[in-house]
């Protein structure tokens, strides 16, 4: 398995100060489709900057094609709600890792 990251933008400016109720509803969709891959162990991580810039998805997956199909089946890319960019990664660290849940 392979580590990758992506980077989701709202593509429209003011989204974070005033969502529609429809991007509202892509971004429930987002969540479930982001938790369902968690449940398989593709998401290892996702969240969001409380600055306002961005989310954040990590991916164990078997490689970049797959990486890629994943991130542009995701609710909010597939939508247009937000931009995406694929970046490979390689995870040195991680507390999570060492969690027993």
């Amino acid at each position: 398995m392979a580590e990758f990251i992506y980077l989701i933008h709202p593509l429209r400016h003011a989204y974070f100060e005033s969502p529609t109720a429809w991007e509202e509803q892509v971004m429930g969709s987002h969540y479930n489709y982001l938790d369902e891959a968690k449940e398989q162990g593709m998401v290892l991580l996702a969240g969001t900057c409380l600055d306002e810039t961005f989310d954040i998805v990590v991916l164990s997956i078997e490689d970049e094609n797959k990486a890629r199909e994943f991130m542009l089946k995701d609710p909010a890319v597939k939508s247009n709600v937000m931009i995406a960019e694929l970046h490979p990664m390689k995870i040195l660290l991680s507390s999570l890792m060492d969690r027993k849940c």
